[in-house]
């Protein structure tokens, strides 16, 4: 039996069919329930939309990697070349059979071609809202750009998908990919404030502050994200100690090879042990002091702006810090537990969601888009 290529583009046609499909739902649904409402409405609450689902991706990829599930179809896009796993039934069970506990079983399969339909049909809702802005650029030329680099980034994010699993989970390309699709959440947050036009004054300082904070903010996300690739998670047993030691042995150098495989050598020859995944571990520990300490002073600066609109930013901001210091402890302490695990990313995704819908707002403000058939103020 000649074995799966890695890349089988013969179901690409029936996915794009069926995520076009999906995505008609709730286009349509938009579209019905702001009839009375312009381009910009409709076009605003198109990406709302497309901002929850794009959060729910995030969440459920986290899912799929959690449980073991990111080789549930060992061949992209398809699963062992067809659209869904029941095409691959033959396939599945014989793999599931040779290996109950292996990377391909039934559930396993479901799980990531799930994550798969929800990737495409946000690919498929960012493609329209791609289209109809370039329909309207004449009136909206300055929210044209936002559109138009989210779908490039979508593509991006596709080829990390990919690589994710004919790469076999390289830990450096499934840390980009949950980078990307964070940064694609950001965009689309972005996009959305292009399009509600919704100004809100922040001092200088306190602007750059945020910007602060959310360079801070991805930094601790890939060392997050080299945490979770790397299954680096319980190589620091206790908290606060680690291993019960204050500083205990650690492998940097050969924890942050980046270029290697999972748990394998890197191009030096150099493997992974385990003083390695506790370097991993550790930085991403010690860094999270930082990144508290970053958000806790922003958030009571926002918190002091009198009469400021951005004062419930830093409530959330505060309770969102506090969700992911009780979901990382949470995950040390219980070990790894899934509801702990999947909570810690939603919260790095709110995070990422509140400072840039904060920083998107507070932007210059741009001139209204001029009625159709009326010239644009000069």
């Amino acid at each position: 039996m000649n074995p799966q290529p890695l890349v089988d583009y013969a179901p690409a046609l029936r996915l794009a069919l069926l995520a076009g499909v999906v995505a008609l739902l709730p286009l349509s649904w938009v579209w019905l329930r702001q009839r009375g409402a312009d381009t910009r409405g409709r076009l605003a609450a198109l990406t709302a939309l497309t901002l929850f689902l794009t959060f729910d991706l995030v969440v459920f990829g986290a899912f799929t990697r959690l449980t073991d599930s990111g080789l549930g179809c060992p061949d992209w896009p398809g699963c062992y070349g067809a659209a869904s796993p029941l095409g691959a039934h033959e396939a599945i069970t014989a793999a599931q059979a040779e290996l109950p506990s292996g990377p391909v079983t039934w559930s396993k399969a479901w799980i990531e071609m799930i994550h798969r339909y929800l990737a495409m049909t946000v690919g498929a809702l960012i493609l329209a809202l791609a289209a109809v802005s370039w329909r309207e650029r004449r009136r909206l030329p300055f929210l044209l750009a936002w559109p138009l680099l989210t779908l490039a980034w979508v593509l991006v994010q596709g080829l990390f998908g990919k690589y994710t699993v004919t790469l076999k989970l390289y830990p450096a390309v499934v840390t980009l990919h949950l980078l990307g699709g964070l940064t694609l959440l950001g965009l689309l947050a972005a996009q959305h404030e292009g399009y509600r036009q919704r100004p809100l004054t922040l001092p200088a300082g306190l602007r750059r502050g945020v910007v602060a904070a959310l360079l801070v903010l991805g930094v601790q996300l890939a060392l997050g994200g080299w945490v979770s690739s790397n299954y680096a998670v319980l190589a620091c047993g206790g908290f606060p100690q680690c291993n019960g030691s204050w500083w205990p042995q650690a492998d940097f150098a050969g924890g942050f090879t980046l270029l290697r495989e999972l748990g394998g050598v890197a191009a030096h020859g150099r493997p992974l042990t385990l003083d390695g995944l506790v370097a991993i571990h550790l930085a991403h520990r010690l860094f999270a002091v930082v990144l508290a300490l970053v958000l806790a002073v922003l958030a009571w600066r926002l918190r002091q702006a009198s009469g400021s609109a951005a004062r419930p930013y830093g409530s959330a901001i505060a309770l969102l810090l506090l969700a992911q210091l009780a979901t990382g402890l949470s995950n040390v302490v219980l070990g790894w537990p899934l509801v702990a695990a999947l909570a810690h990313t939603a919260g790095a995704a709110g995070l990422v969601l509140t400072l840039t819908l904060l920083l998107a707002r507070s932007a210059s403000r741009r001139p209204a888009a001029a009625p159709i058939g009326q010239p644009a103020a000069a």
